[in-house]
């Protein structure tokens, strides 16, 4: 299959193409200021390298969430309009899976040695010391359900008594000074990208939402948005 994928959950603003669940053309930029601008840039870029080599795109894949509620609504909503457009289906991605797929390229691409019946643990900021977090196997299949979770000392200790545990994502970084076990494992560097959701996209090509179900698919956003209060002068109720 040919498949765009679009990924807006974090700073990282991704697009790319996969054939086969291999990605063959990329655009991203790390630390995205403006997702609502960047991104359909990003995806006339990948578009164009499709028509070039005359790729015909079967499907989109989106990351759903948890995440940045403003990115996942804008890559969401510019997703649907494609799929709209093209009359293709939507893979939704669990944001989390794409985030393991990223650590376990890195690991092999260090040629880092594998701990035998470790398990991956990926960590998405949610803000102080709350992380949107779960537990994956190597091969990126979820264990349990996607919490938003305070982290300190005794986080995780059950899990690390019986076994390894590898952290990543932008919310391990203010996690790797609480949780101190000798089999924590960090893996810096890790963030959500288009690039990794090509094979995973693959796997869930069966469950892709087709025209009718595109109305009702909704970013999965874990906890409510909340409105801060405006700083703009005038704006505030009296």
């Amino acid at each position: 299959m040919t498949i765009l994928c679009i990924e807006t959950s974090t700073n990282c603003c991704s697009v790319a193409l996969t054939i086969d669940g291999t990605a063959v053309a990329v655009a991203a930029n790390m630390n995205a200021a403006n997702h609502a601008s960047e991104l359909p840039v990003y995806i006339e870029q990948v578009l164009a390298q499709a028509k070039e080599h005359g790729w015909t795109i079967d499907a989109i894949a989106i990351s759903q969430g948890p995440g940045s509620y403003t990115g996942l609504r804008i890559g969401t909503s510019t997703a649907k309009g494609l799929c709209y457009g093209l009359n293709i289906p939507l893979i939704p991605i669990d944001t989390l899976q794409i985030l393991c797929a990223g650590a376990v390229d890195k690991l092999e691409q260090t040629n880092q040695t594998w701990v035998d019946g470790a398990k991956l643990c990926p960590m998405l900021d949610a803000r102080r010391m709350e992380v949107y977090t779960s537990i994956y196997t190597r091969e990126c299949a979820r264990e349990r359900e996607i919490e938003a979770k305070i982290i300190d000392s005794t986080s995780f200790a059950e899990e690390l008594s019986q076994q390894d545990l590898y952290f990543f994502g932008n919310g391990a970084q203010k996690c790797q000074g609480v949780i101190t076990a000798a089999n924590a494992h960090w893996i810096d560097g890790i963030v959500p990208e288009a690039k990794y959701m090509g094979q995973l996209a693959e796997k869930q090509a069966t469950n892709g939402l087709d025209i009718k179900q595109l109305a009702y698919f909704e970013p999965f956003y874990l906890k409510e948005f909340v409105a801060a209060p405006s700083h703009i002068k005038g704006l505030d109720s009296k």
